[in-house]
């Protein structure tokens, strides 16, 4: 056992040195990187020297970095001496750019574009030596470089004046538009046309660029063809809409049937531009044959075209739609369809990626996520009465597509389509519990942005409802409690804080019991256990919104006890803590008066905290503790926050403290002196807003309740009622089936002899209250003289059987009297 862990040992030495034999061998470079002497003397300059001396120096003798470091101060010489500036520095840089390197170069392509762009005033000849450095260099051998500088070129055209760009750059602009140039001379040519084009007037570009503006179009080499064709935007609104029909259009007419598919994706994207400029005749007549055309032949042969097209559909469709025939609206809906579900299969009603090559499926879920970015603009196209019938079986398949980049924008743009389908959103309900359940985090993130809005829009109850009125979805509350489950779980801590930022509005879409049930536990648990500050302290403020809304008095009651009990009398000094943190929002959610009554006294008593950490952040507090008291109703609040102050500059003996206590003394004594009167007035209006609103809450609590209990009472007045009448229809029925009528004696008079004895029934199961039999009796009896049958009330008494039999023998002889009358009036 002794000699395995001498073994071990030994191996764990040599361990140990063969890591130091590598830092060592890592530290040689290092000393041999240090400058010699000599070295460090070429890099000396004399200190004498002014700064444009100094610059010259450098730039004629100095290393690379040294020539960069000038290259880029280049704008702050321009601005201390620029006549100098010009004559001697920017000759030496420009003879040192012929042998510098990338670093250089890239340096002296920004440093001229801020020296253009500046605001001091260049003479010509300034100018002019600029604009010949950068000329010069866009035709450089590395791309980088001169990309670089061409981009120098393009801002700079921005600030200069029309005279400089006409003298000094379209001069070299139309030798360097000629076929016997370059292509990259040709492709810059192509960028420095599109811009220039929207300095000058309309005829100046018909006259002098439209021709090299058509030349290139017509170029031998597909990539100038089609860097002209998206520059023919520009173009198109130099020269003006009626030469744009006549000129601009043909040419891209003709480009769009290009062979090469580069130059066709370039037309059908200048073409979408452009929409705007073409009447109703030639969108019918000419753009939408051709826009069909490219449509078909992207879904058959060209999958790389089908991303622009995908992202460039809800503009087109959104252009056209005025100008279409029913049968061309429907065919590019159907169209659209297809797009949203290319590379799936559809299979029980359920999206399903089939295997294909790894490129091929990526260009795929490109297409549909484009599709996803475009359907709000569908929903215009089609409509929102329509939406049910026509798109929402595309949408309900764009919320399940496998891609998780495909959900994840059809959640980032939820809100826009439940806002553009007003009273029909309760038809995207489901869906939107499915992307709250989604596996993805990612999916969950974007639908987090706009839940408020979402979830306002989505419990509209409908037009002419008032604004109070709300729709309840079904499993909402119950995706919203594992969404934030989910991201619990997960490392990515900032989408649960953002997720427990969007729940503060839960107050506004769900019952305040269904938020006490389910979320408030759970707000207590993260503040108490999660690890993470930040969650903990959002959890924190939408426990504090929850208690803000909350309209029930004992379910207050119950959260503020638990937040004295859990936080501020906790075991654990981080809760403490947190309850420090809690105040500071309740200080900003409630009313001064709410925050005194039942947070203040709380944070007042941590004073006598063991843990120093917790009577440090008490002593940042009191300033705007102080704020929350208001006098002179709340003296006895003021005396115990000075006694605090007092206790803690005696019996102190954490040195960080007792700094702290000190500093917050002398902010307290400023705190009335300082503030402005007008600071204060405002704070004060905020604050009887929020004492108003909190009274209202109240008034309302009050107001359900006894609308509650009046509903209580009247169920079962109603019920009573019901059960009387129940009784006396049945007692009366029961009297009508056992009596004979007055009309039919002479029949009926022996049945009524022979049954006399069974005309008492069978009792009536279960006790009758005294009070109930006593008011129906006597309300039915008091009708008796003016029928002719009394209706009987059965009871189990004798008294009312001797009762009942007198009853029967008086209506007898009435009966016989009647009898008599009759026959003498006969």
């Amino acid at each position: 056992m002794f000699g395995n862990k001498m073994t071990l040992n030994q191996s764990n030495l040599i361990g140990h040195i063969d890591d130091l034999q590598d830092l060592t061998i890592i530290e040689r470079p290092i000393r041999r990187s240090l400058k010699s002497a000599e070295e460090i003397e070429k890099l000396t300059v004399d200190e004498d020297l002014n700064d444009i001396e100094r610059a010259v120096y450098l730039l004629s003798s100095g290393q690379e970095v040294q020539r960069a470091s000038v290259v880029m101060n280049l704008p702050n010489l321009v601005r201390q001496n620029p006549a100098e500036t010009f004559r001697r520095v920017v000759p030496k840089v420009r003879e040192v750019l012929h042998v510098g390197g990338m670093e250089l170069q890239l340096a002296a392509a920004s440093s001229f574009l801020t020296t253009l762009q500046d605001d001091i005033v260049l003479i010509q000849t300034h100018t002019h030596s600029i604009l010949q450095i950068v000329l010069l260099y866009l035709e450089h051998r590395d791309a980088v470089v001169s990309n670089a500088w061409l981009e120098t070129l393009l801002s700079a055209i921005d600030v200069l004046p029309k005279e400089t760009i006409r003298q000094e750059i379209l001069g070299p602009l139309v030798s360097k538009a000629q076929l016997s140039q370059t292509l990259p001379a040709r492709l810059a040519s192509c960028r420095i046309l599109g811009k220039v084009a929207l300095k000058f007037e309309s005829p100046l570009v018909k006259k002098e660029l439209l021709p090299m503006v058509l030349s290139l179009c017509q170029d031998m080499e597909f990539e100038v063809r089609s860097c002209m064709c998206r520059q023919l935007e520009s173009i198109a609104r130099g020269i003006g809409v009626e030469p744009t029909k006549t000129l601009v259009l043909p040419e891209l007419m003709e480009l769009a049937q290009d062979e090469g598919s580069m130059v066709r994706l370039a037309a059908f994207d200048t073409i979408v531009s452009l929409l705007e400029m073409f009447d109703s005749e030639d969108r019918t007549r000419i753009i939408f044959p051709l826009v069909k055309a490219f449509c078909e032949k992207c879904f058959q042969a060209e999958e790389a075209a089908l991303a622009s097209l995908s992202c460039q559909y809800g503009r087109l469709c959104h252009g056209l739609s005025g100008s279409f025939t029913e049968e061309q609206h429907l065919w590019f809906l159907e169209f659209y369809k297809k797009l949203c579900i290319v590379g799936l299969q559809q299979e029980n009603g359920n999206s399903e990626a089939p295997t294909y090559p790894l490129e091929l499926e990526s260009k795929y879920a490109l297409v549909r996520k484009n599709c996803a970015y475009n359907f709000p603009a569908m929903v215009v196209y089609v409509q929102p009465k329509h939406f049910l019938s026509e798109l929402y079986p595309t949408f309900s398949s764009l919320c399940r597509d496998p891609e998780i980049s495909v959900r994840r924008t059809t959640a980032a743009g939820f809100h826009e389509v439940a806002k553009l389908l007003g009273p029909s959103v309760h038809c995207i309900h489901k869906d939107l519990v499915i992307l709250l359940q989604d596996d993805s985090l990612e999916v969950l993130d974007a639908l987090m942005t706009h839940l408020q809005e979402t979830l306002e829009l989505a419990t509209l109850r409908g037009e002419g409802s008032g604004p109070e009125t709300k729709v309840s979805i079904p499993d909402l509350v119950p995706a919203l409690a594992a969404a934030e489950q989910k991201a619990a779980a997960s490392l990515r801590w900032r989408v649960h804080e953002k997720l427990l930022q969007r729940y503060a509005c839960l107050p506004r879409i769900v019952s305040g019991d269904q938020i006490y049930f389910r979320f408030l536990q759970r707000m207590f648990t993260i503040v108490t256990t999660n690890n993470v500050l930040p969650v903990q302290k959002e959890a924190a403020r939408t426990l504090c919104v929850f208690l803000r809304y909350n309209r029930k008095q004992e379910q207050r009651q119950e959260i503020i006890s638990k937040v004295a009990e859990q936080l501020a009398q906790g075991r654990s000094y981080w809760n403490r803590l947190r309850y420090l943190d809690l105040c500071e929002i309740a200080m900003d959610l409630f009313s001064k008066s709410y925050f005194c009554k039942y947070f203040l006294v709380l944070a007042l008593e941590l004073v006598n905290d063991p843990v120093a950490n917790v009577r440090y952040k008490l002593c940042r507090m009191l300033p705007r503790l102080k704020e929350s008291i208001r006098l002179p109703a709340d003296k006895h609040l003021l005396q115990q926050l000075e006694f605090c102050v007092r206790r803690l500059l005696c019996r102190e003996k954490d040195q960080d403290v007792v700094a702290s206590v000190r500093k917050t003394v002398l902010e307290l004594d400023k705190l009335d002196i300082t503030e402005p009167y007008h600071k204060r007035h405002e704070r004060d209006l905020l604050d009887q807003k929020k004492e108003t609103e909190e009274a209202l809450l109240l008034e309302m609590e009050q107001l359900e309740r006894h609308q509650s209990e009046g509903r209580l009472e009247s169920d079962k007045h109603l019920d009573k009622k019901r059960k009387e009448t129940k009784r006396t229809k049945l007692a009366r029925s029961r009297s009508l089936s056992s009596h004979p009528s007055t009309s039919k004696m002479t029949t009926l008079e022996k049945p009524s002899k022979g049954k006399e004895p069974g005309t008492c029934p069978a009792p009536v199961k279960g006790p009758i209250p005294p009070s109930s039999d006593d008011g129906l009796r006597s309300h039915h009896f008091g009708h008796a003289p003016s029928s002719s049958m009394p209706v009987l009330i059965r009871s189990n008494t004798s008294s009312t059987l001797d009762h009942r039999s007198s009853t029967i023998k008086e209506t007898r002889k009435l009966t016989m009297q009647r009898k008599s009358n009759s026959f003498g009036m006969q």
